[in-house]
């Protein structure tokens, strides 16, 4: 019997990624360490990560046909991931990002052009076969669509005993008032250090113990806070933490959260603990920073 997977709901994108030594001024010319094509997006980048950890999965998210998405496709198909839920849009262009990274700083910064692609809906949602996963991981984009799509897992959870039910997961990484709706919808619900701030809370703890209230009852909330390391808050009340894990030498830390997103989901959904689950993701994020891109995740595995 083929294995459930994992399907991530949300953007793809073209990332243009230039490395330099310094951050470059305005209105300057300067020429960059090294230029790279890579596939982005945060639920795009979770899939990399998941199936470099071993695991099945699969992405739901729009392209529009082109020589960008030639490339995208060819890069799903490389990493074995499921593409069959993708929807291909009628009109509009697939989006595209300009990253710049600085190694001597640590920062990322995103440039992304969004189009006018349109995001996936519950209707697009309802044609997919649920039982095919284990576990739903949504990137909150468009969050009144998402909100149906999680309709949708409840419901078909209803018919099954709950050790066969489709655990879901959603992330709300931007502070955009639409997203804080998918809180009490989410069994695990990744928020962001953005977005805690965003409510007045300045650390980890503080923001784990300010927004429980906005998940539902029994729900696990993750919250990531860059070289701080990262913390849950589960239904017993108690605050898990984990340091970080920086490398030697900081390379690249773009994609680096969705990392910590995808690790974390994948320890969950193997059934392993809330903290193994926060180390685990810490680990593995951190020693993403330390290469670009994120092939050196498999030669980091054989080296745990």
């Amino acid at each position: 019997m083929e294995k459930q997977k994992i399907l991530c709901v949300g953007l793809v994108c073209l990332d243009i990624i230039s490395v330099v030594d310094k951050y470059p001024e305005e209105d300057t010319d300067s020429r960059c360490l090294l230029q790279r094509w890579q596939r982005g997006g945060n639920a795009s980048n979770s899939c990399t990560v998941l199936s470099l950890l071993g695991a099945p999965c699969a992405f739901m998210g729009s392209l529009a046909a082109g020589p960008i998405s030639d490339f995208i496709t060819a890069d799903f198909s490389q990493r074995a991931i499921d593409m069959s839920a993708v929807v291909w849009q009628l009109s509009g262009q697939t989006p595209c990002a300009c990253c710049v990274v600085c190694p001597p700083t640590g920062s990322r910064t995103v440039c992304l052009y969004d189009t006018n692609l349109p995001d996936v809906t519950a209707a697009d949602f309802s044609k997919v076969d649920l039982h095919q996963f284990k576990w739903i991981h949504l990137e909150g984009r468009n969050a009144d669509e998402q909100m149906k799509m999680i309709q949708q897992v409840v419901t078909h959870n209803s018919t099954l005993p709950p050790e066969q039910r489709i655990s879901i997961s959603v992330e709300i990484e931007k502070t955009r008032e639409p997203l804080y709706q998918l809180f009490p919808h989410g069994d695990v619900v990744f928020v962001s250090k953005d977005v805690a701030r965003h409510f007045g809370f300045q650390t980890v703890e503080a923001a784990l113990k300010g927004l429980y209230s906005r998940v539902k009852k029994g729900a696990v909330l993750v919250c990531a806070w860059a070289e701080k390391g990262a913390g849950a808050l589960g239904p017993d009340g108690v605050v898990l933490h984990s340091d970080a894990f920086p490398p030697e030498t900081l390379v690249d830390t773009l994609g680096a959260g969705d990392t910590f997103n995808a690790s974390v989901i994948y320890k969950l959904s193997n059934g392993g603990s809330l903290q193994d689950a926060l180390t685990f993701g810490c680990r593995v994020a951190g020693a993403k920073c330390g290469f670009h891109g994120y092939d050196g995740i498999s030669e980091m595995l054989r080296n745990m």
